[in-house]
């Protein structure tokens, strides 16, 4: 099967049906009920249809189906994926509690898990293959629902969800086919068309949300194909990229959950802690923040991509340029991981360097705001 052509065959396919259906789903909603009403913890102002997630899920599922023959592994992760778009359908319409879904999670999880999809080893570079034995049954439930979750808590600003998505899947596509991995790099190939194609409704200011039924099923896929995909390989960046590419929910989420913690709230509250709400908070507006989280997303997937396509060195010797390339990109990603979350103020190093040279610029923001009212005043 060709690894190239058919994958962007079917993320064509996936944006065009997108395209075509996510009004549709607009319409659908509002007869429903599944309208997402402005509140306080919320940042839209206008009542919003929130089942466009239906769209990307039909936009997906067609191509895959058609191109994608399937072992048992890719045959359970569909299925796996279609009850967890229900699941995210059902709560969208009436609404479910958090411990309920979290069940619903894990048992969608078990499909794929059951049918031999799952992290049966782990790559370390330097230190070879490690085999998990049978505790790569629990770590691949956790995994799948660790990361739906993760789409999910950032799904809380206009193409955040599906932007970060589109990325990470057009990454782990892009892996997947440089591995030989067909079904998994026509399976996130699709899901990118499908979620870049959906920004066309959803960047701000939104038209729809793709709700649970879209932040559930992008996330659960994206789990499936990060496995399938990668991390079944014996490839050095096998454990690493995932990690990588997924690298903006994972900490967002690592550092809601510790917060939560910290003050004595239950993890699945909700509040306004998440990256995007604190950019809100310091004055960011909706696009400049999904913009900004969407380079920061883009760069860490550009270092996992680095690290496959690039080497620090052969039989022959050290590949100076590749290995250079490869320093600096990863010193890019930090840095630019470092100043983010210095902004954010997330972690409190008060006294470091770089915290006062973000303070001292909005301090002189904001001294110099007063000055420029004046003379547009005089």
């Amino acid at each position: 099967m060709n690894t190239t052509l058919i994958p962007v065959l079917a993320a064509l396919a996936a944006a065009a049906i997108v395209l075509m259906l996510t009004p549709a789903t607009s319409v659908l909603a509002r007869k429903l009920g599944a309208v997402d009403v402005p509140s306080d913890r919320r940042i839209h102002r206008t009542p919003t249809p929130r089942l466009g997630g239906l769209a990307i899920f039909a936009g997906f599922m067609i191509p895959v189906l058609w191109f994608v023959p399937g072992d048992a592994g890719t045959r359970a992760l569909i299925a796996g994926a279609t009850l967890i778009a229900l699941l995210g359908a059902i709560d969208d319409v009436w609404g479910l509690s958090p411990l309920v879904k979290l069940v619903g999670q894990v048992g969608c999880a078990t499909i794929p898990v059951a049918a031999g999809l799952t992290i049966d080893h782990v790559t370390l570079p330097l230190l070879g293959v490690f085999d998990l034995g049978p505790a790569q049954y629990p770590l691949t439930v956790v995994w799948f629902v660790a990361i739906v979750n993760m789409i999910n808590f950032i799904d809380g600003m206009d193409g955040l969800a599906a932007g970060v998505g589109g990325i990470g899947a057009t990454t782990f596509a892009m892996l997947a086919a440089s591995l030989g991995r067909a079904d998994a790099a026509i399976m996130a190939a699709a899901l990118a068309g499908a979620c870049i194609a959906f920004l066309a409704f959803n960047f701000h200011p939104a038209r729809v949300f793709m709700g649970d039924t879209g932040a559930l099923f992008i996330g659960f896929v994206l789990a499936g194909v990060a496995v399938s995909g990668v991390m079944k390989s014996a490839a050095a960046i096998a454990v690493l990229a995932p990690l990588i590419v997924l690298a903006i929910p994972i900490l967002d989420t690592s550092f809601v959950i510790l917060r939560r913690m910290k003050h004595g709230l239950p993890v699945y509250s909700a509040d306004r802690s998440h990256f995007h709400h604190r950019f809100f908070t310091i004055g960011w507006s909706q696009r400049r923040t999904v913009l900004t989280l969407y380079c920061w997303c883009a760069l860490m997937s550009g270092f996992a991509l680095a690290t496959r396509f690039l080497s620090w060195g052969s039989p022959d010797g050290v590949r100076v340029i590749e290995a250079v390339a490869l320093s600096l990109i990863g010193l890019l990603c930090v840095l630019a991981s470092i100043y983010l979350i210095a902004v954010l103020e997330i972690l409190k190093w008060r006294n470091t360097p770089v915290i006062k040279l973000v303070r001292g610029g909005r301090a002189e923001r904001r001294d110099a705001e007063p000055v420029v009212r004046e003379r547009t005043r005089a």
